[in-house]
């Protein structure tokens, strides 16, 4: 009986961020954050502990998606996998509307047409390697 090889390009959702990848693979899909209760501040990527003051006292909240572009970067050589079959792709920073920063990829927008500080809406892709599905995944879109 043979395996597929073990996929390094995949998240590998943990019983901690079990509720991140359920929201983003719902229909609608649905960005979390983590959200302090001792300072009040949101963080993105889910920890278990808040960043800016060490609180353990975090719990998950809806985002709203919202966001504006901070910085970008067209991508047009990547020969890592599963990215060489996604040139080219357009990697992003952006700016949640709820405070964080996060990392993510731009879909349907041409590269010349992105303007620092335009409005974006997160939207959830479930990208393919090799013939097999991934998890959605947050990417983000021109509002």
């Amino acid at each position: 009986m043979t395996t597929a090889p073990h996929r390094t390009d995949l998240p590998e959702p943990d019983a901690f961020t079990q509720p991140y990848w359920d929201a983003a693979a719902a229909s609608p899909g649905q960005l979390l954050l983590r959200r302090c209760a001792a300072c009040g501040r949101a963080h993105h990527y889910p920890r278990e502990f808040c960043p800016h003051c060490w609180s353990e006292d975090v719990r998950w909240e809806p985002a709203s998606g919202r966001a504006t572009l901070y910085t970008w970067s067209v991508v047009h050589a990547n020969d890592l996998p599963p990215f060489r079959e996604r040139v080219p792709y357009v990697a992003a920073v952006v700016d949640l509307a709820e405070g964080p920063r996060m990392m993510t990829t731009l879909v349907d927008c041409e590269p010349t047409r992105l303007q620092v500080g335009m409005s974006l809406l997160v939207a959830f892709e479930a990208f393919a390697a090799d013939g097999q599905p991934g998890p959605k995944v947050p990417v983000f879109r021109p509002a």
